[in-house]
């Protein structure tokens, strides 16, 4: 079992120098033992953006014993990075004195073509490669729901919500609802195509399937998260949710709603 106070930074390597030797300085100044590898740490610490939190948590394996927090390297809080690099003692200080409650964000799981499952925190997009709309069957529980055609579509998680799935209109969903969202881009409505045409959301306990028709848009890009999926053909993408998530600190005084307040208003 990890030591809970073993502790492990992740940023991208251009990164390195005074502001993550800082960090660990902070970190070790209040008996946290700094580790390299994630492996061993209770808490994982990503410095960067939201981008390089979602990375933190892939790359990491999507851990559910330890505890993620992000650090942006500005004065700018993100939607998953609670903390400034100018407050990470007001963050060690909130872990070492019980100051903290943990926040629960749910993830999809994702398989492609019956392969292995992934997971994603943020959302999974399915969109066309070529200047040509893409052909999508959308099967719910395994029963056809409509037969999509447009330059893509979007399943995000609650979280998730607040990013492409809000460009593509989608709603902004609170995380303590399990749940996904599944949101059109740019969809043909006409006499051959019809869909809801809105933004519809899944409980957890519902499958989704995308089946890809396969009329010239043999290689779609399907991105998972902030990173594209190298598949050479997909024929269908199965989204699940299950029992994981990800655990965070949060602020007594910085609710989810209070981040997209201070993001988007």
């Amino acid at each position: 079992m990890q030591n809970r106070n073993n502790i492990f930074f992740f940023y991208h390597p251009r990164q390195e120098g005074e502001k993550t030797d800082y960090l660990k300085s902070i970190a070790e100044q209040n008996d946290l033992h700094v580790v390299n590898n994630p492996k061993d740490a209770s808490i994982i610490v990503s410095f960067g953006g939201d981008g390089t939190f979602l990375q933190a948590v892939r790359k990491t394996g999507f851990r559910q014993d330890c505890i993620y927090t992000g650090i942006t390297d500005d004065d700018q809080i993100g939607l998953y990075c609670d903390f400034s690099i100018t407050r990470f003692d007001e963050m060690i200080d909130a872990v070492t004195n019980n100051k903290i409650e943990v926040r629960r964000f749910p993830a999809i799981k994702v398989s492609v073509d019956g392969e292995k499952a992934f997971y994603c925190l943020n959302e999974v997009s399915l969109r066309s490669s070529i200047i040509k709309t893409i052909v999508i069957n959308v099967k719910i529980d395994g029963e056809h729901f409509e037969t999509f055609r447009g330059d893509g579509m979007v399943v995000s998680t609650p979280t998730g919500s607040t990013g492409y799935s809000k460009s593509a209109r989608g709603a902004v969903i609170d995380p303590l609802l399990s749940s996904f969202q599944v949101s059109e881009v740019a969809s043909l409505n006409n006499n051959s195509y019809r869909t809801l045409g809105s933004s519809f959301i899944l409980s957890q306990d519902r499958k989704l399937q995308l089946e890809v028709i396969q009329d010239g848009n043999d290689y779609p890009i399907i991105s998972l998260d902030n990173e594209a999926w190298p598949v050479q053909r997909i024929h269908h993408v199965d989204i699940e949710m299950d029992e994981t998530v990800i655990k965070t600190v949060k602020m007594k005084n910085n609710t989810f709603w209070n981040r997209v307040q201070r993001t988007f208003l």
